[in-house]
């Protein structure tokens, strides 16, 4: 197996630093505003230049990382910088609620709706500061997560369209950020805190949208954390439950609990059986938990993010316990993501396949993908190979 896993690790090493990264570095920067272009097309052409919180934040955490765990390399650092003080003049409105959209230019476009914004710039600020000791950047980092916190019961504030205490719901995707946000932002927060946000969003996690008559996690349950039968009450993101788990697996690993660590990796089992698209292949974007028609037309596409967290949470998964089924399951996934999304041609993975697997859209990035879930993945599923190989190297002498 050591000369196997000696392929993947070469393999996923090479496609985030001789591939992906070049493809960002050669054509996503803004040479005369600053910032990042994120709707490239197949070949990296800008076709688009409207700038998305989400997106430029992310970049900068990306090329933040990398300066940080793989290589003191001044080019990724410098493209991180110009893109943090792009968006530390721009992103914020006055209040600090980090915009959704700007102009290429930096002009205000869409309204701080999205509490992710915030995440992801509370993320990128603080890699950033690891980075380059430059407190301004832990100031930015802190105090928007210390707003998150604040928002987190009404994070769309005066933009949340539902009507107040008809059908009061709760989703999934903010208590699943903020369980690896924190460890994102952990020496730059009290511990005290940083403890009870860790068992906040396990509880979370893994109390509240777990449901384990369903043996699935819920993308919307009621405010005292019951199914709701409407359509965003049914609702299942296997891509959203999977890249959890290994965020909880980190958690657990983080807290010494390996009950917490087997349960996470018991659950992403049945998630990632119960999203296969066993006539096709793949992993579907969302199921309806009573098999009806599913609310998202969207709902039988195959995603680039969600493949790529599968891979990293079965890796993570044979890691931490060495179940042989995460093994099988990773290989599987491996196969099917290296054949259908990554592009040989011109670099970069595509983003979106129809059911059959076919490209839907050639983009290289847009208003959702960008600079992140890929090398974010290629880079921890090279580290945990690597982390595989040697412990089985140790035991084999």
């Amino acid at each position: 197996m050591q000369s196997t896993l000696e392929n993947y690790i070469q393999q996923y090493r090479s496609n985030l630093l001789e591939d992906v990264i070049p493809f960002w570095l050669k054509n996503s920067f803004d040479e005369e505003f600053g910032g990042f272009f994120t709707c490239l097309d197949r070949t990296g052409k800008v076709y688009d230049t409207d700038k998305f919180a989400w997106l430029q934040n992310r970049q900068i955490w990306c090329f933040s990382m990398l300066y940080n765990q793989v290589e003191k390399k001044q080019e990724w650092l410098d493209f991180a910088i110009q893109g943090a003080e792009f968006m530390k003049v721009h992103g914020r409105d006055k209040e600090g609620n980090w915009y959704f959209a700007l102009t290429r230019t930096g002009t205000p476009l869409i309204q701080p709706h999205s509490i992710f914004s915030d995440c992801f710039a509370s993320m990128a600020y603080a890699q950033l500061y690891t980075a380059t000791g430059n407190k301004e950047y832990a100031k930015i980092a802190v105090d928007t997560f210390h707003n998150i916190l604040k928002k987190q019961e009404n994070s769309k504030g005066i933009y949340n369209k539902s009507y107040p205490g008809t059908r009061p719901m709760q989703g999934f995707s903010l208590p699943m950020i903020l369980s690896n946000l924190v460890l994102e932002l952990e020496t730059l927060l009290d511990p005290e805190l940083v403890e009870r946000t860790m068992k906040n969003a396990v509880n979370s996690v893994m109390e509240v949208f777990y449901q384990p008559e369903l043996g699935l996690i819920l993308e919307n349950v009621s405010d005292k954390g019951e199914f709701v039968d409407c359509f965003e009450g049914r609702v299942v993101n296997p891509g959203h439950g999977l890249e959890a788990m290994w965020f909880i697996m980190d958690l657990g690993n983080k807290m010494s609990d390996p009950q917490l660590i087997r349960k996470a990796v018991d659950i992403s089992l049945n998630i990632l059986e119960y999203g296969w698209d066993k006539e096709y292949q793949g992993i579907l974007y969302f199921k309806d938990v009573k098999d009806a028609p599913p609310l998202q037309l969207e709902w039988d596409q195959k995603l680039w993010w969600v493949h790529v967290e599968t891979m990293v949470c079965m890796l993570k998964g044979y890691m931490y316990t060495g179940d042989q089924r995460c093994w099988d399951w990773f290989e599987k996934v491996h196969a099917y993501s290296w054949s259908h999304f990554a592009d040989s041609e011109y670099g970069e993975w595509f983003g979106y396949l129809n059911r059959r697997g076919e490209v839907l859209s050639p983009a290289k990035g847009g208003k959702w993908k960008g600079c992140f879930h890929v090398p974010r993945g290629l880079y921890q599923c090279w580290k945990v190979l690597e982390t595989i190989k040697e412990k089985q190297s140790t035991l084999t002498v």
